[in-house]
């Protein structure tokens, strides 16, 4: 999770304390303290009081040999965002999860970034993905990029989108659902289509697999039906 550079923070510890929790979001396994330190440039020092100020609020904990791993406090915070949201999705992507055998996921647009914000992978299947929630990457790439671009005016747009992203963002809005293929993750296919929430910064219902009988127009066509169903629902 790349930590935002774009401006001086406002306020510099806050924003130390919340590259510290992205640190330990992208190892997904418990950091000493001086492993903390040395990924975000701090003295050992600071990084620990500020590590003492998150396990105050339950947002990480340390073990007894002192390693630092996420704490539940999170949980409680991120069932906040686009509650109402969540929880029309999770049935549907559930299903579809299920019906596909491939991991069925919902991104939302933040900044020039896709974020993943619940993913469910099927209950019965020899091979899944992990798809993270809170894993982002730039909209320009990966096809629920494609499918959030594609319900976005050109003006906002990054400068990154180049002609032949613009032509295939243009195929995917016509046809009503994108692909990508070894972009985000290598070796892993892609399959999206649009959610469009009146009120709401642009979604996307999406699908990523290794290998599958299935066709991408048939994987389209399920995961439209969960966007369809979702967007009734809210």
């Amino acid at each position: 999770m790349p930590a935002r550079q774009d401006t001086t923070p406002a306020s510099q510890t806050l924003s130390r304390g919340i590259r510290l929790l992205e640190e330990l979001a992208d190892a997904r396994t418990p950091l000493s303290i001086d492993d903390l330190a040395a990924r975000v440039d701090l003295h050992r020092s600071v990084a620990y009081r500020l590590l003492r100020t998150l396990e105050d609020h339950g947002l990480v904990t340390r073990d007894a040999a002192g390693a630092v791993r996420l704490g539940t406090g999170l949980a409680a915070l991120a069932a906040g965002v686009a509650a109402d949201l969540q929880a029309e999705a999770l049935p549907e992507l559930t299903a579809a999860a299920n019906e596909l055998g491939m991991t069925c996921f919902l991104v939302v647009l933040d900044h020039d970034e896709c974020v993943t914000l619940t993913s469910v992978e099927p209950r019965h299947a020899t091979t899944t993905v992990a798809q993270r929630p809170g894993a982002r990457h730039p909209v320009t790439r990966g096809a629920p990029g494609r499918a959030i671009l594609a319900q976005l005016p050109p003006r906002r747009w990054p400068e990154a989108v180049d002609a032949r992203l613009a032509a295939e963002v243009a195929e995917a809005a016509e046809r009503g659902w994108a692909t990508s293929h070894d972009e985000v993750i290598p070796s892993l296919r892609a399959v999206a289509v649009p959610l469009s929430v009146q009120g709401r910064e642009p979604a996307a219902v999406a699908a990523v697999h290794v290998a599958t009988e299935l066709d991408d127009a048939a994987i389209a066509a399920r995961l439209a039906a969960a966007a369809e169903a979702i967007r009734r629902a809210l």
